[in-house]
């Protein structure tokens, strides 16, 4: 084992010694837990605002137990917590202020190994991010889905709100109704029950080998949460006697890997842009086409809301992500090391499926392709994905005119106007909701169809922004395009009636206007003010980076480290 970091505050003699063991000692920690244990950091997003994380202060007894078992000391410590359901004006906004705050609590303090707990969609790949930037020893334990809600004797989850909200728009569902579901979805602990954001990002970091295998799928309120947590504290114990770094871990074949994986499991679009901000981080070299030609050709092998039918619950119980990745061997890079210490194939060989309803063998896949599409032409130079295992086929290619709204306020004042001039075939447009235009990136994309054709029996339409959507939604949606409206993008140009044509096979996204006129339109058109020009949020803007790289701040790609520059004694 190398030194310890710990040691350079725990081991010294004199003064400095002195004082960094005492005002430890206060909390009641005997003398013997400071003479060259591995520290290991607890990183703990916990936080009654983050109600996908509130059982955490749980679970991190949990790891702590491990550490100790493994001859470790275990210390926790808070960062900036992110809640998806609350945090305003999009939690994504914050990911990357997390991360600084993941980075330099690490950085700063004693500590040798960290165990991340992450569970509600960014704080996951926030703590990632951070944990990469130092390069310390480092496992993920996730927070679990939720249990699978049950309202009127039939399962639901957060993929029904878009449907509830509908309803309520075409009066098929009361207001009475829709307070009464509320109470029935979120009855456990947990992030959300379907193959959202957050489950993704859980199976994005056990793809990624950054986890005990397992974790993902295994439900907050399961027994097995904690015991998972257990084995995790004990395992980065012997990580840092192993100096298994995260740099040993995050290879350029694991990226690989984590894409392949998402395609199968039909994973949210977000993933995209976490994965990208990663990979920044750790400086490997992944664009946006490795998404698309890594992915799109992966069958789908899970059967989950919001592309299918069940739950994360069902998820684990049919065998999990082991079962997925071991049904993936010949797919993926099965010899590279993980947190285990193990490689891929040793971790997931003999993984079964119990029930091919949820999880499908790989001879007989749900979708032969799935994965993320990756489409471009003069709307997004530098691409716009698409999830088609979310969409309606039939739209997948299709020409159709603008329905152009020109930010989030344009779009709520005029969608559900009698006098708005639209049909079925017509393609809706929202601007200004990418990195630097909302400012963060919101969750909009999946704009709500128009409420006289909802009554029309209209269930699906062509819907084009440079916005994110949440990976519980669902639909023929064109995100992430690039570059974005408020960055000067074509996307910027469009107006009411231009012609747009999208074809998924050929990878195409196209508006049908002369580049003399677009020559025009640029000439006249105006940056928005943002009216932001201080602190964070001022800052986002000025560094921010499109979609295409991840939307990571510009300084912040690449690595610090872990060694403290400056220090006292």
């Amino acid at each position: 084992m190398t030194k310890l970091r710990s040691q350079d505050w725990f081991g010294l003699k004199g003064k400095y010694g002195f004082l960094y063991r005492a005002w430890m000692k206060n909390q009641g920690i005997p003398d013997d837990e400071f003479m060259g244990k591995p520290v290991i950091g607890i990183c703990n997003t916990w936080s009654e605002l983050t109600p996908c994380n509130g059982h955490f202060r749980e679970l991190a007894e949990a790891v702590k137990k491990g550490v100790w078992e493994a001859g470790g000391f275990p210390l926790e410590f808070p960062v900036m917590s992110l809640g998806e359901t609350l945090i305003k004006p999009t939690a994504m906004l914050y990911r990357n202020l997390m991360s600084m705050d993941v980075e330099e609590s690490i950085r700063a303090n004693p500590i040798d190994g960290v165990v991340l707990l992450c569970g509600c969609d960014k704080t996951t790949p926030a703590s990632v991010m951070g944990a990469c930037s130092t390069d310390i020893p480092s496992i993920v334990v996730s927070g679990g889905p939720m249990l699978t809600g049950k309202y009127e004797g039939r399962s639901i989850a957060t993929s029904d709100v878009w449907r509830f909200a509908e309803g309520v728009k075409q009066g098929t569902f009361t207001e009475e109704a829709f307070r009464e579901a509320e109470a029935c979805m979120c009855r456990s602990d947990g992030h959300c029950a379907v193959m959202g954001t957050a489950s993704t990002m859980a199976c994005m970091v056990e793809s990624l080998g950054l986890t005990l295998p397992g974790n993902a799928a295994i439900p907050a309120a399961d027994s097995r949460r904690k015991v998972l947590a257990q084995f995790s504290g004990r395992r980065i114990v012997e990580m840092v006697r192993e100096d298994m770094t995260i740099s040993k871990i995050l290879t350029r074949e694991a990226f690989e890997n984590a894409i392949k994986v998402n395609a199968a499991i039909g994973g949210s679009t977000n993933f995209v842009l976490h994965l990208l901000a990663i990979a920044g981080r750790m400086e490997i070299p992944l664009t946006l086409d490795d998404f698309d030609l890594l992915g799109s050709k992966i069958p789908l092998l899970v059967n989950l809301q919001p592309s299918g039918e069940y739950f994360m619950e069902d998820f684990y119980y049919a065998g999990g992500l082991p079962a997925v990745i071991n049904q993936l061997q010949d797919h993926l890079h099965s010899n590279i090391i993980t947190v285990t210490g193990k490689t891929v194939q040793e971790n997931n060989a003999g993984a079964k499926i119990y029930s091919p309803d949820v999880i499908a063998p790989i001879e007989t896949p749900f979708q032969e392709h799935a994965g993320i599409v990756v489409v471009r032409g003069n709307l997004a130079e530098r691409g716009s994905v698409i999830k088609p295992s979310a969409a309606t086929k039939n739209l997948m290619k299709h020409r159709g005119k603008a329905v152009v709204f020109e930010d989030i306020e344009d779009y709520h004042a005029r969608i559900n106007d009698d006098d708005l001039e639209v049909n079925a075939s017509s393609v809706l447009v929202l601007k200004n909701v990418g990195p630097k235009g909302y400012p963060g990136m919101p969750e909009v994309g999946n704009m709500g169809l128009p409420k006289k054709l909802l009554a029309e029996g209209v269930t699906d339409m062509v819907r084009i922004s440079d916005g994110r959507m949440s990976g519980t939604a669902f639909g023929t949606v064109f995100l992430h395009v690039a570059p974005e409206s408020a960055d000067g993008g074509n996307l910027a140009l469009v107006q009411n009636g231009d012609e747009i044509e999208v074809d998924v096979e050929k990878k195409l996204l196209h508006l049908h206007v002369s580049d003399q006129e677009l020559q025009k339109r640029r000439a006249e058109w105006q940056a928005p003010d943002l009216g932001f020009h201080r602190g964070y949020i001022g800052h986002y803007i000025k560094h921010v980076q499109q979609a295409d790289l991840g939307v990571d701040l510009d300084f912040l790609r690449g690595k610090s480290g872990n060694v403290v520059i400056r220090d006292s004694h």
